[in-house]
């Protein structure tokens, strides 16, 4: 499928090992928590690219300097329960100081819609970058009502960030919030009739946390 411009596919060789790897059913619990941290680090360096940053005056052990900083306390990262929660532990490696905002949802089995059960963000999101998490944009229905309530919160910025992505799920999200960049480590082939990604890695949430 053609790629639109604000759809970026991170086709880096460690990313792609690291997924394949994900990919294999053969991988444990551990090895798969292991390895999405790992993914989540490495997405997390395309997805602030362009991330603003400010000057701060600072001293090197030979001199005094201006240097650059992105302000962390800036960046929200809005987990989608549960499974964000793997991608969340390593974007924080990578910006620590980030603020965290959780949304709960699950993805009804006969309809597939996506229904809320919980929803915690900052009290001052206006004026904040946030980046919405989660490592699968299957059917795009939890992605939407996702960034619909963070919109509603006002940041001054959208990003998603996702693992894996079906042409539907994409098509759905794009329709829906066509100015809020993805990012995604792969644009898988299609869903399966339960609303799953093909050929995909099965259910994120359930190989995290070792449940099913």
């Amino acid at each position: 499928m053609a790629v639109a411009a604000d759809v970026h596919v991170i086709d880096h060789p460690l990313v792609q090992h690291k997924l394949t790897l994900l990919r294999r059913k053969e991988t444990s619990t551990n090895s798969f928590r292991r390895l999405l941290s790992e993914l989540s680090m490495l997405l997390a360096y395309e997805v602030t690219r362009d991330m603003p940053m400010h000057e701060v005056d600072i001293e090197t052990p030979l001199e005094p300097m201006r240097s650059r900083l992105i302000d962390g306390k800036k960046t929200v990262f809005v987990s989608i329960l549960r499974a964000g929660a793997g991608i969340l532990d390593g974007m924080l490696q990578v910006i620590p100081g980030a603020r965290i905002a959780h949304i709960g949802l699950y993805r009804d089995p006969k309809t597939l819609v996506a229904v809320e059960y919980y929803f915690k963000v900052p009290a001052d999101m206006d004026g904040r970058d946030a980046i919405v998490v989660d490592p699968m944009l299957a059917t795009g229905n939890s992605a939407v009502a996702a960034v619909d309530r963070i919109k509603e919160t006002r940041p001054r910025s959208i990003r998603f960030v996702c693992l894996l992505a079906a042409p539907e799920g994409l098509a759905h999200f794009r329709a829906a919030h066509p100015d809020v960049p993805v990012y995604t480590a792969a644009i898988d082939r299609q869903l399966d009739a339960q609303g799953y990604i093909l050929p995909g890695l099965g259910d994120a949430g359930d190989r995290l946390f070792g449940t099913k």
